[in-house]
């Protein structure tokens, strides 16, 4: 998906979230800034992708101001709100495929720009998926060896849990996460400070810091992984971004909320809908 005319404004709100996050001297978030609003003035075009983008930014404003994890205490945040959502929510039956996949999607609702009680909200609320190809996945998923699970925010990985039990009981399935911290993606650091590593199967990572995913940047290992799985699970709006770039090989399946217009109407789905995507 490249980005559009709608995506620079955004781009910029981020320049200055995550400058705000970075540090809190005013100087050095002038400086992060600048530098910010400057790469992207120069990289910005409708004919590329945008985490491509704000990769960049997210690396200028870190080196700038010297924080390898600006978005860290919200990460934190997001995952106190899973922690006190999956409290309420275990003893619950999730031996069904579907309350577990809309559980996962649910957990999507998780955005840097979205305030948490929002968030907390949408979560509890009841799912339709306007575009729901949940059934041929789950067909899919009972016949395959491997599978590769794509995490997104930090906040969702407790959520997740459910499904990757369930998923586990046909198929092996491995989990990924950054290599290093970027907005508030999920990274194995982060995994390892909730204490939930271990209930996730194999974790490896993508051997990048970019939202989504950069194959110019991945690693070896995760480029491997990724054409050998019979069925990557993609989670988030980076993916759908990054990845509807490649061929339709109905081989990804996407599941996020479409929590920005382009995205939205990429998928040809109504802002802050739901979709379950075979592609």
């Amino acid at each position: 998906m490249k980005a559009t005319k709608e995506c620079y404004p955004c781009l910029q709100r981020l320049i200055y979230q995550a400058a705000q996050l970075a540090t809190g001297d005013e100087q050095l978030q002038a400086k992060a800034v600048r530098e910010g609003l400057r790469i992207l003035e120069k990289n910005f075009s409708c004919h590329q992708v945008s985490i491509i983008i704000a990769t960049e930014l997210h690396r200028a404003i870190r080196e700038i101001t010297g924080n390898d994890d600006p978005y860290r205490a919200m990460k934190e945040s997001e995952i106190a709100v899973a922690q006190e959502l999956y409290g309420e929510i275990s003893a619950e039956n999730f031996g069904d495929f579907r309350d577990c996949l809309e559980m996962a999607a649910r957990a999507n609702a998780i955005d840097f720009f979205r305030p948490l009680d929002t968030v907390k909200e949408d979560i509890k609320k009841p799912l339709r998926f306007a575009i729901d190809h949940s059934g041929q996945f789950e067909a899919r998923l009972r016949a395959a060896n491997r599978v590769l699970y794509l995490a997104d925010n930090a906040g969702e990985a407790l959520l997740d849990i459910p499904l990757i039990t369930l998923m586990e009981q046909w198929t092996q399935v491995t989990y990924v996460v950054k290599a290093s911290p970027v907005q508030n993606d999920i990274t194995l650091e982060d995994l390892r400070r909730a204490g939930i590593e271990d209930k996730l199967g194999e974790v490896i990572t993508t051997g990048t810091a970019t939202p989504g995913i950069d194959f110019s940047q991945a690693s070896h290992e995760f480029k491997q992984e990724f054409q050998s799985a019979d069925l990557v699970f993609a989670k988030g709006m980076g993916y759908w971004e990054s990845l509807s770039e490649l061929p339709a090989r109905g081989k990804v399946f996407y599941c996020l909320m479409a929590k920005c217009k382009p995205v939205a109407d990429s998928l040809k789905v109504s802002l802050n809908s739901y979709v379950a995507l075979l592609r």
